[in-house]
Parts: structure tokens; C-alpha cells; sequence
């Protein structure tokens, strides 16, 4: 009988990922992360949510900005193909910081 080495190919494996390492400076994922954090203010976001003491967290406003501008840049503008992305996309988790978004429909008041 044949001896071959075992088939892992349907196997899950855990891979450390560094995200700061996945934006490369050149891109434009890295010039809109830079953009992003270090010249736009978003504290007017901060008045908005006022859930500090109740409530679930939000997502940072600074997150959900690059998240949407890179969607929009790659073409992306169904809200669930923007959450796929995030899910499977490494370039997405990397602008995220891995953040699991979800498709929420306003108008049924359930995720779907």
C-alpha cells in the first residue's frame, strides 16, 4: 500500500497577522489611513454618542470613515459587500483593526 504524506488542505490554521504590516506606505490604503487619523477631526462625532455610561459602544468614527472611503474606492457600495470585505479581506481588516462589522437594516430592524 502506498504511504502519502497526510492532505491538511481542508484544515484550519491560526496565522499571527500583524495589520500595521499589511498597509504598505505608496498605497492609497496608507495615504487614506494616514489621512484619516492624523489630519481630519472627527471630534464632532464624539458629541453625538453620548454612551458612555449605557448602551453599547459604537464603532469609531474614524474606523467606519476608512472602512466606507476604501469601499467606495474599490467600487463597493452595498453595505453587505462592504461587511464581506471586512470579514475576508485582509486589506479591510487591516484599515479596520479586525472590526466585525454587521449589515443592519434600518427599515425591518433586524440584521439579515
Amino acid at each position: 500500500m502506498a504511504n502519502y504524506k497526510p492532505d491538511y488542505s481542508h484544515q484550519n490554521q491560526f496565522i499571527a497577522v500583524d495589520f500595521s504590516a499589511q498597509i504598505l506606505p505608496g498605497t492609497f490604503e496608507f495615504a487614506l489611513s494616514h489621512i484619516v487619523d492624523n489630519h481630519l477631526d472627527l471630534t464632532a462625532f464624539d458629541n453625538i454618542y453620548k454612551n458612555d455610561k449605557g448602551g453599547a459602544a459604537a464603532y469609531s468614527p474614524v474606523v467606519m470613515l476608512k472602512i466606507i472611503l476604501f469601499a467606495y474606492s474599490r467600487g463597493y457600495i452595498s453595505s453587505r459587500r462592504i461587511e464581506q470585505a471586512c470579514q475576508i479581506n485582509i486589506t479591510f481588516m487591516a484599515l479596520s483593526g479586525d472590526a466585525q462589522l454587521h449589515f443592519y437594516c434600518q427599515l425591518c430592524r433586524q440584521y439579515e
